[in-house]
């Protein structure tokens, strides 16, 4: 049966594992390529830019560059968005409010 007593101290430990997931997530780095690896982007799990990478032979092709960058940011942001609601579903698939 449900304890409303226990109530305040599972939102302590949601807080705790949000502060947890926070900083876990900072040191992770996703990347993605673009046109074949002409284009390289990481960013960290909070969806930072921590690094970019152009393959020479772009820096003459503007209109190229500026897609092939668009097309590995994107990925590299659904990387950071699906790796957040994964974790986000694990920590709270540990908190059970009706254990006994």
């Amino acid at each position: 049966m449900f304890d409303p007593k226990q109530l305040g101290a599972m939102f302590g430990n949601i807080q705790d594992s949000l502060e947890e997931f926070a900083n876990k997530n900072k040191d992770m780095v996703f990347t993605a390529k673009s046109g074949g690896g002409l284009v390289e982007v990481s960013l960290n799990g909070v969806g930072e830019v921590v690094d970019i990478k152009i393959d020479d032979s772009l820096l003459e092709d503007k209109d190229s560059l500026q897609i092939l960058l668009i097309g590995a940011l994107n990925d590299a942001y659904k990387n950071v968005e699906q790796n957040k609601q994964k974790s986000a579903l694990d920590m709270l698939g540990s908190f059970d409010m009706f254990k006994k």
